[in-house]
């Protein structure tokens, strides 16, 4: 499995949110509903290797991780009124150190970005954080297939959240010169991977 984080730091820790409104009411949950969406939607089917984990750190009872897994997912409709519905009966659990599967392939539970890289450390994953004047990802020769990447979302990643991922950290990648939004950095990632893979089958 490959697997995303996306640190929200603004994002809602309560279901009482619109989704006619993600982008205010939940504290820029738009953002992560897209990544969502990039990392699991092919054109006519889904990405079953994946794993998205969205690090919830606003209010009011933060922080939660959801966990999004391609294998087991159901329901989901690629726009980010429906991911943002999913996202929200998980929010309407009650989160504790164990997941809780709230629909078929999306989990939730108490816990923060330290917590999640010490998993993906002791588990020996390699971990990727994305900036842009990280390594060449086209430069790497030895991308793993479960390989872990970290983003932030529209406000980036704090030092102090840097330090935490960098501690357990195989490397920082950039996918090219300029800033993007993190569904099209996700994007861009999932296509490298796909021609990387292809490249050492011929």
């Amino acid at each position: 499995m490959k697997d995303f984080v996306i640190i929200g730091h603004k994002a809602l820790t309560a279901a009482d949110f619109s989704l006619n409104d993600l982008p205010g009411s939940a504290g820029r949950m738009d953002i992560l509903c897209r990544c969502i969406n990039s990392a699991l939607f092919l054109s006519y089917g889904m990405r079953r290797d994946i794993n998205v984990h969205l690090v919830l750190l606003g209010e009011p009872d933060p922080s939660k991780i959801l966990r999004f897994s391609g294998e087991e997912l159901r329901y989901l409709n690629p726009d980010e009124r429906s991911s943002g519905s999913l996202i929200k009966k998980a929010l309407e659990k009650d989160a504790t150190d164990f997941e809780t599967r709230s629909t078929p392939g999306v989990w939730i539970r108490r816990g923060g970005l330290e917590e999640l890289m010490q998993e993906f450390v002791e588990d020996s994953r390699k971990i990727y954080y994305l900036r842009e004047d990280g390594e060449d990802i086209r430069n790497v020769t030895d991308l793993a297939a479960d390989a872990v990447f970290v983003l932030g979302d529209h406000m980036g990643v704090t030092e102090e959240e840097e330090g935490i991922v960098n501690k357990g950290s195989s490397g920082t990648l950039s996918i090219g010169p300029l800033s993007l939004h993190s569904d099209h950095c996700i994007t861009i990632i999932l296509n490298e991977l796909d021609r990387f893979e292809q490249s050492k089958k011929n």
